[in-house]
């Protein structure tokens, strides 16, 4: 959990929080706001978890091409003879 998805959700909250207020007092616009509020979180929540998605992809991708570079190191067998010397 990143700290988007984490602002994202407080954000959610204190927008639930200021709806519930706002319909209790009879307040519109506080109510309104607090729906803001909770886009707004949701969208920050998102943006989170897409961000942590993207870097779990390109630790696997980091991954998956250590592994090939190992497997050719390990198999890697010189070519005998080659051009040295020749002329």
């Amino acid at each position: 959990m990143n700290k988007d998805e984490i602002s994202g959700k407080v954000d959610q909250v204190v927008g639930k929080v200021k709806q519930g207020v706002g319909e209790a007092i009879g307040n519109q616009k506080v109510a309104n706001q607090g729906v803001i509020d909770q886009a707004k979180g949701a969208a920050k929540e998102t943006w989170g978890n897409a961000k942590d998605a993207a870097n779990q992809v390109r630790e696997s991708q980091k991954e998956t091409a250590e592994q090939k570079a190992d497997n050719v190191r390990h198999n890697y067998q010189p070519v005998s003879g080659g051009c040295q010397g020749e002329g």
